[in-house]
């Protein structure tokens, strides 16, 4: 399944025992093209909103271009390793830049700011309670990878970021054949998305996991509009059918949509787009299709109530401490953003359990990840409200309802923490093997972009 050369080239992916920083990730980049200044080339393509340079390392002078970017979402670094392993081995093996024909370019962190929110935990231990106190996800409007241009029906958006017109810009510049901005998922199995069905890419990318021990996805999609084109290989989401979606369902879809992804700004130029999500805990349950006596709709209901019962005490604490905090802090921007979309969820969950298709048995793989979804909600966006409160508390702002607040938040969140650690601890995936899947789906892809293109 796997072509000789891509599995001599997954060999060269060492171990790693953490994740690389901002500044690790520059420095690696730089030092590249000091090495190797007649093939690479080192650019600043871009400015966060905080004044941190975006920094494009150029390999290579193939026909064809590839766009490869780290961190859209700053809370899922595997990239990093990822873009500096790629470079290296682009720049030091002429071999390698010959077969896949390609301009790289390769873009060092496409959201240093939030990155740098959640380096806390990039160094271990690699623990879920240790991740979700680090943890840090941007608001929606505050997301390089959903605040792309988007109009469709009574949706609109155009509050692009700096760092999403930057590569806005690199898009039109390149006009790529490929492209991938690199996600990871934290708990379950792998799956992948792209832009369009690839049959022969299909059967690469699903056996890449295989070849570390790490399970294919067999669970819920991460959103119920989004199409599988195999086994754990799915469309790239679509807004517009995420808004569909929300209209049949008698949401209002305009509550529950923003901004388009870089994919679909990419769609004009026929590029392939494709992302590998890939968790850090191996869930054992994650590709078990197996029926339990559990109906699915009633599997749903027990999501939905158990996230309600979170967005209550969630927003309790945000209500009970509105008018105190002084801060506007990205992690109070972030609660205040995510914490009504968990009210959504459990909506969405609500409205699915009462159609038809759901009265079926559901499988071990959807109950896993059901309670995987609720332990991960609680840790993240808890965590994240936990940080706000201290941030407050930091800067001398410790009233009475903050202090209040942050103690009895701090006892439910122990508790959240204990729950999403009990039963059978979940394996940590070797952050090499995840390097090496990663990787390896980027010379897959583009080697099948290449080919359409001939």
């Amino acid at each position: 399944m796997l072509q000789p050369w891509l599995t001599s080239e997954l060999d060269t992916v060492p171990g790693f025992a953490r994740f690389l920083t901002v500044d690790e990730i520059n420095q690696g980049f730089e030092e590249l093209a000091a090495r190797w200044p007649e093939v690479a080339s080192l650019r600043r393509v871009g400015t966060s909103r905080l004044g941190e340079p975006m920094w494009c390392l150029t390999v290579g002078d193939g026909p064809l271009h590839a766009l490869v970017g780290a961190m859209p979402h700053p809370n899922e670094p595997i990239g990093g390793l990822t873009v500096v392993h790629l470079a290296r081995r682009l720049c030091e093996d002429p071999g390698l830049r010959a077969r896949t024909g390609y301009t790289w370019h390769i873009v060092a962190c496409l959201d240093p700011d939030g990155t740098r929110l959640n380096e806390g935990w990039f160094a271990g231990p690699f623990t879920k309670s240790h991740y979700g106190r680090h943890f840090y996800r941007p608001a929606g409007d505050e997301q390089v990878e959903w605040t792309f241009p988007f109009a469709y029906k009574d949706a609109y958006f155009d509050q692009v970021m700096p760092e999403t017109l930057a590569l806005m810009r690199l898009i039109d510049d390149t006009r790529p054949a490929f492209m991938t901005t690199l996600h990871n998922a934290e708990l379950g199995g792998a799956f992948f998305y792209l832009t369009r069905p690839e049959p022969e890419l299909h059967k690469v990318l699903t056996a890449l996991p295989a070849r570390y021990g790490v399970p294919l996805h067999a669970g819920e999609p991460e959103h119920p509009s989004v199409r599988q084109l195999d086994e754990a290989v799915f469309q790239t989401p679509d807004m517009r059918e995420a808004y569909d979606y929300a209209e049949k369902m008698g949401q209002d879809p305009v509550a529950v949509v923003g901004g388009a992804a870089s994919d679909s700004y990419a769609a004009r130029y026929g590029t392939l787009g494709l992302a590998a999500e890939l968790p850090y805990w191996i869930d054992p349950a994650a590709a078990d299709r197996t029926p339990t006596e559990i109906l699915y709709a009633d599997l749903l209901l027990k999501e939905a109530a158990e996230l309600r019962e979170t967005a209550e005490l969630l927003d309790e604490v945000l209500e009970g401490v509105r008018a105190d905090v002084v801060s506007d802090s990205p992690f109070l921007r972030a609660s205040r953003f995510f914490v009504p979309l968990v009210r959504v969820t459990a909506e969405t969950n609500e409205l699915r359990a009462a159609q038809d298709d759901s009265a079926r048995p559901a499988t071990v793989a959807e109950r896993a990840s059901g309670e995987g979804t609720v332990h991960s909600f609680r840790l993240r966006f808890g965590g994240m409200l936990l940080r706000a409160l201290e941030g407050e508390l930091a800067i001398g702002n410790g009233t009475p309802a903050i202090r209040r607040h942050a103690a009895s938040l701090t006892r439910t969140y122990a508790k959240w923490c204990a729950d999403a650690e009990s039963g059978t601890p979940d394996e940590t995936i070797p952050i090499g093997n995840l390097v090496a899947i990663q990787y390896g789906s980027i010379l897959a892809g583009a080697a099948q972009a290449a080919a359409s293109r001939s």
